[in-house]
């Protein structure tokens, strides 16, 4: 497969994860407990064959070359890489990434040294799993020159994505970004020869910003001033390049904000949960962290996750991801919380500094009680601190040492919670 080359497109500033990307690129935020956001799209790639990897990103990108770094090499006989490009200043381009179809031409550089026959485009905060060689061999048999992932949505879901009309044999005709609720896109259904619905209610195609480009329509798609691909080049593509659409009819979840992504996180710990990280002809790849087992004291844990390295003493925790090197302590209770863990642990000389400056250590102090929250990485909970059950009042902003977003609580990385906090 090394006539296709693979892009994920890492995203701008990543404001509607905010403040999860206050220090982090949006790939590079933590999910699953274990896992990163980019190692979705990447895992896509590798489970097809598809080893010749592009990142595209221009914010807080250390974390994130650290981790591509750290997991994903490639044998010398493969020609495979997985590389991070961020925004540079050349003498032709001295400007920021200013839309996704900008960040790509402003790499064309970079990209045509590889020769490729095919750009494969993926989104890096989409959680899916997809059969991306089914997805090029769609591309290849219908002649296309580009082709649309897309998957069936209502007409409520279908308000705030890009709407698509097809015809009988999946050529795209019309595009229609974000109708909002009011709009009567009633002739945009599709139609019923190709209509794979899952559950009756999802009457519309919406793209999941996936595509499929043969390179020369790349570079003709891009011969212009336009930045963006859902709101630009794709609309001015359909009236003069076949388009065609490939109807995906898994899972599929956009989880750019953070309530679909505590949502989707908390969607793990179910019974069923319909995206299955324990699939092991498909699996998820992410750093080998080498970390030991976690370790259960007497504790309670009803339908959560909790990833490597942990310590959870005499506990009550439910409905919740516990992220690696969680240290939970005697008579802590979790609800409907995602921690993510820690970068390392704290050394006994760490701790008896902490001790001496009053500061708690890093983890989740006795007695605290944490309720639909996200704790990010490195935060220190003090003893008998109380986050989300007090039923205070959670109008969204910033208040210091946490923020509320969506009427999530959620506590940023490095943060320390003095006991007896109340949030």
């Amino acid at each position: 497969m090394s006539e296709v080359l693979s892009i994920v497109l890492g995203g701008g500033k990543g404001t509607r994860l905010f403040p999860l990307t206050q220090a982090r690129a949006k790939p590079a935020v933590p999910f699953g407990g274990k896992y990163r956001l980019v190692d979705i799209p990447i895992s896509n790639c590798i489970n097809a064959n598809l080893r010749q990897i592009y990142v595209l990103t221009q914010f807080n990108s250390a974390s994130l070359n650290l981790h591509l770094a750290q997991t994903y090499t490639f044998d010398t006989f493969s020609n495979g890489f997985v590389e991070i490009l961020a925004a540079e200043q050349t003498f032709e381009h001295t400007s920021w990434f200013e839309g996704t179809a900008d960040a790509i031409r402003k790499n064309f550089i970079h990209f045509r040294t590889q020769n490729p026959d095919y750009y494969l485009i993926l989104s890096g905060d989409q959680l899916y799993r997809m059969d991306l060689r089914n997805f090029l061999q769609t591309h290849k048999d219908s002649e296309a020159a580009i082709t649309i992932a897309c998957t069936t949505v209502s007409r409520e879901d279908a308000s705030q994505l890009g709407i698509l009309k097809v015809n009988k044999s999946g050529t795209i005709n019309e595009f229609f970004e974000k109708p909002g609720p009011d709009k009567d896109i009633h002739d945009f259904k599709v139609p019923s020869e190709i209509k794979k619905s899952k559950n009756g209610k999802e009457e519309y195609l919406a793209s999941m910003g996936i595509y499929v480009f043969n390179a020369a329509a790349m570079e003709e798609c891009l011969s212009n001033e336009l930045t963006d691909f859902g709101k630009e080049i794709i609309p001015q593509s359909i009236n003069k390049l076949k388009v065609n659409a490939h109807i995906f009819n898994g899972y599929w979840e956009d989880i750019g904000t953070i309530k679909s992504f505590y949502e989707a996180n908390l969607e793990l710990t179910s019974l069923k949960p319909r995206f299955d990280f324990y699939n092991e002809a498909m699996p998820i790849y992410t750093h080998m962290r080498s970390l030991p087992p976690s370790k259960m004291n007497f504790s309670n844990m009803n339908q959560s996750i909790a990833s490597e390295g942990c310590i959870i003493t005499n506990a009550s925790i439910t409905n919740s991801i516990v992220g690696i090197r969680t240290i939970i302590e005697s008579g802590a209770s979790l609800n409907g919380a995602i921690c993510m863990g820690a970068d390392y642990y704290e050394t006994e000389q760490q701790k008896r500094l902490n001790a001496e400056n009053h500061i708690p250590n890093v983890g989740v102090g006795k007695g605290s009680i944490i309720k639909d929250a996200i704790i990010d990485k490195n935060v220190s909970i003090g003893e008998g601190c109380r986050i989300g059950i007090d039923n205070l009042a959670r109008t969204d902003g910033n208040y210091g040492h946490y923020y509320i977003v969506d009427g999530i609580i959620v506590i940023p990385k490095n943060t320390v919670l003095y006991p007896d906090t109340i949030i």
